[in-house]
């Protein structure tokens, strides 16, 4: 089989011909270069208008000199159907639909994530790996599940590659940011930058107007592009090991544009290394926009039949990988691992140990994090630990006694609670129970930072909450939604049948909300903000 891709999303007009039989991928790409600023909708489609016909021409004259006739013996043309910039995919829409009816072969539709992320995946050889996107407009962690990729945490705000362009253009530098980061980075000194994980998800807002800030304030830009570095990619290789943790999997696949970044692929690989995991990152070509992983995707959906007609095939420029329904993959296939096994989960922050009737939970030290930062980390984070670990008990909530702190090796020393995760023992009356327990934390004033079903042990007769290390103290109702969402992200992503376990757990927190109408329970716009929550997401 010989499918010809298109790819135009953004900047890279782009398309490929891959030959199943060999496995080789041709590609050929014409970027669009803006001369200042970010990327112009309108000048990139004027790009891509004068692009596409050329780069496709290319192509087809590859197919024609490799066929064995004179004919170039194309079985289906695959395009990129969003997510991106509307002119820019309705210029490749018109392209790929003008070839296939030339052609007389199917027109296959592709999600140009989830392309960024199962060509990952189709080199590795890997099973059902987490995945890691980073690219200019996003930043997701996904992983297969229940037949489509399932989003485990994402951006709320910018993608990782437009946060760094724009600190590039505020300094003056022009597009694109990330590799002139990278080079700068190379002779600066760590800056210290704000820090923002929740649960699995991630903002990049704040460290992008701090980092600004500093520029302003005669911080060298080389000290500011090591510091962004540092804490972005630190922040991503975090969320990546949890998501590894939550789902039991041993498997973590890198792609997007970013991807490119030594630094990120060295960080993560030392992060799976230091786990036992196995890791995989394309080679640069394939994490750039290209239009060869849009041709092998194409392939294994026209394999599978799932090919689009064509007054069915318009683009769709808010396209999430979420929504796609996977076809060229088995049903029964899952990220999520079997969480009863023994042996298979780790932690994502710490090392635990049982010694009698205690649990030893020893926060180590990343390298893969600055020194600096990975110190002030493990501090914070131990000390917020202890303090809204001890807290939430006060309040009411079944949690471990704490024995003993160290917050300067990270160590603290619980009480053992629970007989298993509640990932292992999932039921709607203890996704109500936790639910309660979050309303009634919230009404104290603060959170539990990664509600996770790994963050909540459970026995016959009590439902706990354990690593409070994200806690922190808060009043706001966006805060609350939160903790919600990182709930429910983690069910979403590997229970087999997540809707009545999460409409117990909304249930859950609404009880103690219409309770709290006579007794100042939690703020009952807080659903309603999850709702806000949910919706704010790349391309929702």
């Amino acid at each position: 089989m010989r499918i010809v891709g298109i790819e135009g999303t953004a900047w890279a007009a782009s398309a490929a011909l891959f030959d199943t039989a060999t496995d080789e991928v041709f590609i050929e790409s014409d970027p669009y270069e803006p001369d200042s600023g970010g990327i112009h909708p309108r000048e990139a489609a004027e790009h891509m208008g004068d692009a596409i016909p050329a780069v496709v021409s290319t192509v087809l004259d590859h197919a024609v000199e490799t066929a064995e006739d004179d004919s170039p013996e194309i079985d289906g043309v695959a395009f990129s159907r969003g997510p991106g910039l509307g002119p820019c995919l309705r210029i490749v829409g018109t392209a790929a639909r003008s070839l296939a009816q030339t052609l007389d072969v199917p027109l296959v539709g592709v999600n140009h994530m989830v392309a960024h992320l199962e060509i990952g995946r189709y080199q590795s050889g890997f099973d059902s790996p987490v995945c890691l996107n980073a690219s200019g407009a996003n930043a997701h962690l996904l992983g297969y599940h229940n037949g489509r990729y399932r989003v485990l945490g994402e951006t709320m705000d910018t993608g990782v590659g437009n946060a760094i362009d724009k600190f590039t253009r505020h300094v003056g530098w022009t597009h694109p940011g990330g590799p002139k980061v990278e080079r700068a980075a190379k002779d600066g000194e760590y800056h210290d930058l704000p820090y923002v994980v929740k649960g699995m998800d991630f903002s990049f807002s704040g460290i992008m107007s701090a980092a600004k800030q500093a520029s302003d304030d005669g911080v060298p830009v080389e000290d500011v592009c090591c510091g962004l570095q540092e804490t972005i990619f630190a922040m991503l290789t975090e969320v990546a090991e949890r998501a590894l943790s939550l789902t039991g999997t041993d498997e973590l696949v890198l792609g997007g544009g970013v991807g490119q970044n030594a630094r990120l692929r060295e960080m993560l690989s030392e992060m799976c290394e230091q786990r036992g995991a196995d890791f995989y990152a394309p080679e640069p070509r394939f994490l750039r926009d290209n239009a060869g992983m849009i041709a092998v995707l194409g392939a294994r959906m026209l394999a599978a039949g799932d090919v689009l007609p064509i007054s069915d095939s318009a683009v769709d420029p808010n396209y999430r990988p979420d929504q796609v329904p996977v076809t060229w993959r088995d049903d029964e296939e899952s990220v999520a691992r079997d969480p009863t096994a023994e042996g298979e989960i780790r932690g994502a922050e710490a090392t635990v140990t049982f010694e009698d009737d205690s649990v030893v939970k020893r926060r180590v030290p990343k390298t893969y994090r600055h020194a600096e930062l990975d110190d002030k980390l493990r501090k914070e984070r131990t000390r917020a630990e202890a303090r809204l670990t001890s807290q939430a008990r006060r309040e009411g909530v079944p949690t471990p006694v704490i024995r003993d702190v160290d917050p300067t090796e990270g160590v603290i020393v619980f009480e053992s609670v629970g007989k298993s995760d509640l990932a292992g023992a999932l039921t709607t009356e203890r996704c109500r129970t936790v639910g309660k327990h979050l309303a009634t934390i919230h009404d104290a004033g603060f959170v539990h930072g990664d509600p996770t079903t790994r963050n909540v042990r459970v026995d016959a007769e009590k439902t706990y909450l354990i690593d409070f290390g994200l806690g922190y103290y808060t009043g706001h109702v966006e805060d609350h939604a939160m903790d919600l969402h990182v709930f429910g992200q983690s069910v979403e992503g590997t229970a087999a049948e997540p809707e009545p376990l999460l409409r117990a757990f909304e249930e859950g927190y609404a009880s103690v909300a219409r309770d709290g109408e006579e007794g100042g329970g939690p703020d009952e716009d807080v659903l309603a903000r999850l709702r806000q929550v949910e919706g704010r997401g790349r391309y929702q």
